[in-house]
């Protein structure tokens, strides 16, 4: 039962169309994901972005939103390059979304991010992709960023690598789009995670 905000979101999240450009990059994931719901095996995600501050961080949040709505069990994660924080305006963002987001901590801060009132909270902070926090082994590298795709040409302990790129809502920081433009990039992940997860055959 997702928040009441939130749920708004999701449902105008899922009215939206995905190009079909985007569904030939989203099927890889997909793939993925039902061979391991085939499998009977631990799906675990992890989202990479050089900084683990923004896309990444939207979309393990959306991600295991999605998971959770659809009820395929599924643990995901985020990570980077470089340790920064989660940007302060991603988690605006995910707040004027819906989520209920509670802080610890002033440098690097965790997130407990909760889309429900019932459900564990998601755990959102800047850190390597390989972070204790995160599986290390026999996981999906899911590449957020151009920069860390090109940049990581090895990912130790995925077992799969599959690219899922976006645009950097940070080029508009400090302008008057800036909220605009990371409640966009947002929704449009959130779009795309829903998709996902809504093409997910469950073998129950």
């Amino acid at each position: 039962m997702l928040l009441p905000e939130l749920n708004l979101t999701v449902e105008q999240a899922k009215a939206l169309s995905i190009p079909v450009v985007r569904r030939e990059v989203l099927q890889v994931l997909i793939d993925y994901v039902q061979s391991k719901v085939d499998a009977g095996e631990d799906l675990v995600l992890n989202f990479i972005c050089t900084h683990n501050s923004r896309r990444s961080q939207f979309s393990q949040i959306w991600a295991q939103t999605a998971s959770d709505y659809f009820g395929i069990p599924a643990a995901c994660y985020s990570g980077g390059v470089e340790v920064t924080a989660f940007n302060e305006r991603a988690v605006g963002s995910i707040k004027r979304a819906g989520f209920r987001v509670t802080k610890k901590g002033e440098v690097n801060p965790k997130y407990f991010v909760f889309h429900s009132d019932d459900a564990e909270p998601i755990v959102a902070f800047s850190k390597l992709f390989d972070d204790p926090i995160n599986r290390a082994n026999r996981f999906a590298a899911v590449m957020t960023c151009a920069h860390a795709d090109e940049n990581c040409p090895f990912i130790p302990g995925a077992e799969s690598r599959i690219p899922v790129r976006y645009e950097d809502p940070k080029a508009f920081d400090d302008t008057a789009e800036e909220a605009s433009k990371y409640d966009e990039r947002s929704l449009q992940i959130a779009a795309e995670m829903f998709y996902v997860f809504s093409q997910i055959r469950s073998t129950k």
